[in-house]
């Protein structure tokens, strides 16, 4: 199958080089001339506008993955594309657009009568080897369109799911997300209590990483990297404990209080990441504070 590639950074780039193995046809564009360059050296057609991109897009209908951060720019490029394009055209949008933006750019490309599939997309700098989780919403036609497309990219033992209408897969893939930091905020928790462990200290939180990959009822992917983290890093001390989020955690949070369902731990592993960025803050000069005022307990002065 023949698809346009738009955006070729990490994700983008590992997925043209996926496709082009699996024997797809990719028109490959991206802002960075180098960029096109490389996809080109791989086998793709390079194109170095969205103008010649569909233009080389010889099938019908057309399909194009739009790679780019989320936002204005994967909006901006589909309304592009719904100018470009031909009633029946096909745009996948694979980044991490919130679903509520998502069912905007669908009305975009309607009224022009092309077709839009959003695609969550798990995997991260590993798809390229294993596979992607693919979330695909979108109407059932375009969705078997692009099927070859999708089970290219997918993992051979499955990882690829139609989820329902437009909208729906880049929910799933927020909520995955959501999932995602309560699972790495048990797991830094676990290994922060038996790392502090006054009863057993020294423990080799490596070796228990490892053991804990086989057999174990935690054991999953993300205990893998954990592991393969602490094998060349044991203690770590190569990073800040500065956590970002990018936004799927906070849109998890939103949609669990729009519909009245608890989320506690979602929630809570959101607000560590928050906490991970604030060091001696306001409220806890308050609350040592309140606890001087009502009880007389100590406080520790700063340094003048």
């Amino acid at each position: 199958m023949q698809i346009g590639m738009i955006g070729l950074g990490r994700m983008g780039g590992n997925m043209v080089t996926r496709l082009l193995k699996k024997g797809h046809q990719v028109v490959a564009f991206d802002q960075s001339p180098e960029a096109v360059a490389r996809a080109e050296a791989e086998g793709a057609a390079g194109a170095h506008t969205l103008e010649e991109l569909v233009e080389k897009l010889t099938e019908r209908p057309r399909a194009a993955w739009v790679m780019v951060p989320s936002g204005d720019p994967t909006s901006q490029t589909i309304r592009r594309l719904s100018e470009l394009g031909e009633p029946g055209d096909i745009v996948i949008d694979g980044g991490n657009t919130n679903w509520r933006d998502a069912l905007k750019d669908v009305e975009v490309l309607k009224a022009k009568g092309l077709h839009y599939l959003d695609a969550g997309t798990s995997g991260g700098i590993w798809g390229l080897k294993y596979g992607y989780c693919l979330m695909i919403g979108g109407p059932r036609e375009a969705y078997e369109r692009c099927e070859p497309v999708f089970q290219a990219l997918a993992p051979e033992d499955g990882g690829l799911v139609h989820t329902g209408p437009e909208g729906s897969g880049h929910f799933v893939k927020m909520v995955h997300n959501g999932i995602e930091y309560a699972l790495m905020q048990a797991y830094a928790e676990g290994f922060e209590i038996m790392k502090q462990s006054t009863a057993f200290p020294g423990m080799d939180m490596h070796a228990i990483a490892e053991a804990w990959r086989s057999g174990s009822v935690v054991r999953s992917w993300l205990l893998d990297l954990i592991a393969d983290g602490l094998s060349k890093d044991p203690d770590l001390g190569s990073i800040e404990g500065y956590v970002e989020d990018t936004g799927e955690g906070r849109w998890t949070v939103a949609a669990a209080i729009d519909e009245a369902v608890p989320a506690p731990t979602i929630t809570l592993a959101l607000y560590e990441r928050f906490r991970s960025r604030m060091d001696d803050t306001f409220a806890d000069k308050m609350l040592a504070m309140m606890r001087n005022q009502f009880g007389g307990h100590a406080v520790k002065t700063t340094r003048p």
